[in-house]
């Protein structure tokens, strides 16, 4: 008998071995359950999703936790922010010497929402600052270029995706001629949003002419064993002169978005301030760039934005995975919950987790009405499908769902009784509220919160109304699919 055979004979002869591999396998899949149950274990949607994907598919599952199940910044940049605390995070950024800055009067309800937020990042709210809404995204790039033109000391721009497109290589020429004239311009963006542009002539262009071009939590392979590779600075800031801020959800990209066409227009809303608000904003610049390049900005922050005597109550928050994850939910929910008569919400991703969908559906029934606007076209198949997944119960609460039919609605924003208003680079899912670096501009200001409940209501007149009764319609299909992808919305 050939000598393979006898060795075949002999493993099945012997099934020990396959008791032994079975055994293993069951040890290892019991040992993930374990660790991610003991990790995860406030968050028991989460959990249960990990729980399920690394004992139904190991192979896949396992690999997959260990890439992307822990929010791990890694030893590295976990030493660095230390130092960014240490560097950053003094009393004299929050300070002002004129003190009508920190005289501010709030009600009941702006002081419960500004408190949380100073929670976050330890950003007050300030007085005096000048606010200016751009629902337009031709006219608010139009606007940034002017101020980069008029710039005599700083340019600084963070941007998730930077594209070289008409609007990108607008921002790129406008940099260089900064740059020419002795203004020292500073742009962070994105490894993995702004890939294709760093690695492009365009970026080449901008440090040939002086502009230093950095790339925000850049992505390799290895850094995997150690961290996250999937977690992403997306927040959208301009900082020009230490004087005026931009915050919002654009892009440094057109509208026509050439890298997802089909989908075009992207409609986002943008802020652009003046007045101290804009330190608290240079002060998370600061923070993002020191991070990745270890140089030390300070001396920037020492300008004191001046007092606006007519302007306003606004305050910025930070978030991300070296603050309180939960930090922009917590603001979310306090939004909720203190609205009296309305709240609208604006996002392009809405995955939010149980409480979130509590929340609103606690809001409808108490008689609160709440609007929800969200893109009928969804970029992202799997995230519109588990979105879908939960109108159900939204729509049987009374919450009113509108789908923008004119594009994809990108603006990431919330008014609440014509009182306060939110905008941020947040969107309403979980990688926005524990993965993602976001900044978020609040502003208590009656008049301000009106003027985005307006521009919030050109996006519901471009909208369709979901119902409560069209929506039982749906086939099984349908039904099936957009489950199915609710199973992994913790995941999203």
């Amino acid at each position: 008998m050939p000598l393979l055979d006898l060795q075949a004979s002999h493993w099945i002869a012997n099934p020990w071995w396959l008791g032994s591999l079975l055994a293993a396998d069951l040890l290892l899949r019991v040992a993930f359950a374990c660790l991610i149950i003991l990790r995860k274990g406030s968050q028991p949607s989460l959990a249960a999703a990990w729980v399920t994907i690394v004992t139904v598919m190991p192979l896949i599952g396992i690999p997959a936790y260990l890439l992307i199940g822990e929010s791990r910044l890694g030893y590295r940049r976990r030493a660095i922010h230390k130092t960014v605390l240490e560097l950053f995070n003094k009393p004299q950024f929050h300070q002002h010497a004129d003190q009508r800055i920190r005289a501010v009067r709030l009600d009941g309800i702006d002081l419960q929402i500004a408190r949380i937020a100073e929670s976050v990042s330890g950003s007050p709210p300030l007085a005096g600052n000048g606010v200016k809404l751009f629902g337009d995204s031709d006219a608010a790039v139009a606007a940034i270029i002017a101020d980069i033109k008029g710039a005599t000391t700083t340019v600084h721009i963070t941007s998730y995706i930077w594209l070289d497109d008409r609007v990108g290589s607008a921002v790129c020429a406008a940099l260089a001629a900064a740059t020419e004239r002795g203004v020292i311009c500073r742009v962070l963006v994105d490894a993995q949003g702004s890939a294709r542009f760093l690695q492009g002539d365009a970026a080449r262009q901008l440090r040939k002419r002086g502009v230093q071009v950095v790339a925000a939590l850049r992505v390799h392979p290895l850094r995997a064993l150690f961290s996250r590779i999937d977690i992403r600075n997306h927040r959208k800031m301009i900082i020009i002169d230490s004087n005026i801020g931009w915050i919002g959800s654009m892009n440094i990209a057109a509208p026509e978005f050439a890298i997802e066409p089909r989908f075009a227009p992207w409609v986002d809303c943008t802020l652009r301030l003046t007045g101290p608000t804009v330190r608290e904003l240079h002060v998370i610049f600061a923070e993002d760039w020191y991070l990745d390049t270890s140089e030390n900005i300070e001396a920037h922050l020492m300008v004191s934005p001046p007092f606006e005597p007519d302007g306003v109550t606004a305050q910025i928050a930070a978030s991300g995975p070296n603050y309180r994850n939960d930090a922009i939910k917590s603001l979310l929910l306090a939004a909720i919950h203190v609205a009296q008569d309305e709240i609208v919400l604006t996002t392009p991703y809405f995955v939010p987790d149980p409480t979130m969908y509590s929340a609103l559906c606690v809001a409808a029934r108490r008689g609160v009405t709440v609007r929800l606007v969200v893109p009928r076209r969804n970029n992202s198949r799997l995230v519109g499908l588990a979105s879908r997944a939960g109108y159900g119960l939204l729509l049987d609460s009374g919450v009113h769902i509108h789908e923008f039919t004119l594009g994809l609605l990108h603006a990431k924003t919330v008014s609440a009784d014509g009182k306060f208003a939110i905008i941020t680079s947040s969107n309403l899912d979980r990688r926005s509220f524990e993965l993602n670096f976001e900044a978020t501009a609040l502003v208590y200001d009656d008049a301000f919160a009106r003027e985005l409940r307006k521009l919030q209501q050109s996006y519901i007149d471009a909208s369709r109304e979901a119902t409560a009764e069209g929506w039982k319609l749906r086939t099984r299909m349908t039904r099936l699919q957009q489950n199915a992808a609710a199973l992994i919305s913790p995941l999203l």
